[in-house]
């Protein structure tokens, strides 16, 4: 049992190195990085639309419990959090105009909560490596494997997400980084509460759906819309199909 746990631990920080892939940006020029931003946006809106709906919410239904309910309470809990964040790092509770209040945030609050989601997420991969790795080596590398699938577009689309919210790309990185490792906790969870584990992961995958379906719709869906440059927004249009596109043939792979 102990040697799987070491396997898992291994397996979780082998794919949060997968955070880095926005690494390759940091020799791109700020004028072209500006362009790539809208980009990622747009296919991180997709993709965590996808990723909610297409691994989450039917990963959630397999397990059953209070699917909707806790996809709500999820959607509720990022909503007040985003609140309170714009409140305390933009101090402009007091200014109604977007405009206005857009220039007082150094950090827009949809990183802030894309970090703590993916966090979320990241704790649930880690859970489910551990506990395939504690039925057997084989399944294990199996599951890591299809875990990496569908971390590359997410990764991708959350480094896009932070640089545009306001992180500069080194630190975007950096806490990405840190997000990803929130798997290790996952890890240890499980090998010390195998027991509980099932239960808990009941109400938090579908509460992490939430959170994602929350982000991409009124955070990022929202700045998409207001492209009004038609051929951009064509094309912001179709990377954001292309993110719901690439969960989409990761969940077929998965099912292959």
């Amino acid at each position: 049992m102990l040697q799987n746990f070491y396997y898992a631990l291994i397996a979780v920080v082998i794919i949060s190195l997968i955070s880095f892939i926005g690494a390759i940006t940091l020799f791109f020029k700020k004028k072209l990085m500006q362009k790539l931003v809208l980009i990622l946006v747009s296919f991180a809106a997709g993709a965590l639309l996808g990723g909610a709906f297409l691994h989450l919410l039917p990963e959630a239904m397999h397990e059953g419990g209070p699917i909707f309910l806790m996809t709500v309470i999820g959607i509720i809990v990022f909503f007040v959090m985003e609140v309170y964040l714009y409140w305390y790092h933009c101090h402009a509770g007091h200014i109604h105009k977007h405009k206005h209040r857009e220039h007082k945030c150094p950090v827009r609050p949809m990183g802030y909560l894309n970090l703590f989601g993916d966090g979320v997420h990241n704790i649930i991969d880690g859970m489910i490596v551990a506990t395939a790795f504690m039925v057997n080596m084989e399944l294990g590398i199996v599951t890591a494997f299809a875990v990496v699938l569908h971390e590359i577009p997410q990764e991708i689309g959350d480094f896009g997400v932070l640089v545009y919210s306001g992180f500069s790309r080194h630190n975007a990185l950096l806490f990405n980084f840190i997000s990803a490792l929130a798997a290790i906790l996952g890890v240890v969870l499980t090998y010390f509460f195998a027991s509980y584990v099932q239960d808990f992961t009941l109400y938090l995958i579908p509460f992490a759906a939430g959170g994602f379906i929350y982000i991409a719709t009124t955070d990022l869906m929202a700045e998409i819309k207001e492209e009004s440059n038609i051929k951009t927004a064509t094309l912001q249009l179709f990377i954001f199909l292309l993110g719901i596109a690439v969960m989409w043939l990761a969940k077929s792979a998965l099912l292959h």
